[in-house]
């Protein structure tokens, strides 16, 4: 006779198949589920940092554009929600780069508003507008969504956000050991006058 064990004592289920499983069992899964759940931020932020590197010929990398995103986002006074999705709304390119929008908004969907979804989900095509008509494509397609109710917000984002988000000059810096924050810096906008004005006074200062 099969002896069942209470979950507390069991290390793994038994069953290989889930019908056959026993309240018991689905007990004991239960807290590890949990477990893996609690590590999903943890999760994003390593799918975040996998974008680090690789440049894909822009002059950043898709970290640095994700970083550069929300910084925007939360200069614009966006609240939370949207700032962390400003920052994680490209994620999906690790995992499938040619629907990465749907992916990174499926990812999110159980923490996040179905205003900020639908955003995410749709920010791939509505990057389009500044760039399909190079390849041959039709910009203005995002407008096939015009009279949902989030397609101004979508706009937006892509307009205000994340197409504007390939700036070298933009700096941004990680400060502190394990309570770092992020310092954030306007671009260098600066003209060579301007730095021969600098140092000159530099020089007048030291002399």
């Amino acid at each position: 006779i099969e002896k069942i064990l209470p979950e507390e004592f069991m290390k793994t289920a038994n069953f290989t198949r889930m019908e056959d499983g026993t309240k018991e069992e689905y007990a004991f899964l239960e807290p590890l589920y949990a477990q893996c759940r609690n590590a999903v931020p943890d999760m994003l932020m390593g799918l975040l940092k996998k974008m680090q590197g690789d440049r894909l010929g822009y002059q950043i990398d898709r970290y640095e554009h994700s970083l550069q995103a929300a910084t925007r986002a939360e200069r614009d006074g966006a609240d939370e929600e949207t700032v962390v999705c400003a920052l994680l709304h490209d994620i999906g390119d690790v995992l499938a780069l040619d629907n990465h929008s749907q992916v990174a908004a499926t990812i999110l969907r159980p923490y996040i508003s179905e205003h900020n979804f639908w955003i995410v989900k749709h920010h791939g095509l509505f990057q389009g507008y500044y760039y399909f008509h190079h390849m041959n494509k039709d910009r203005n397609i995002r407008d096939s969504f015009k009279d949902h109710p989030h397609y101004q917000a979508c706009v937006d984002f892509c307009s205000q956000w994340d197409q504007y988000s390939f700036d070298l000059g933009l700096n941004i810096n990680r400060v502190g050991g394990p309570l770092a924050v992020w310092r954030i810096a306007p671009p260098l906008t600066i003209t060579k006058s301007e730095v021969d004005q600098a140092l000159e006074i530099m020089d007048e200062a030291f002399a």
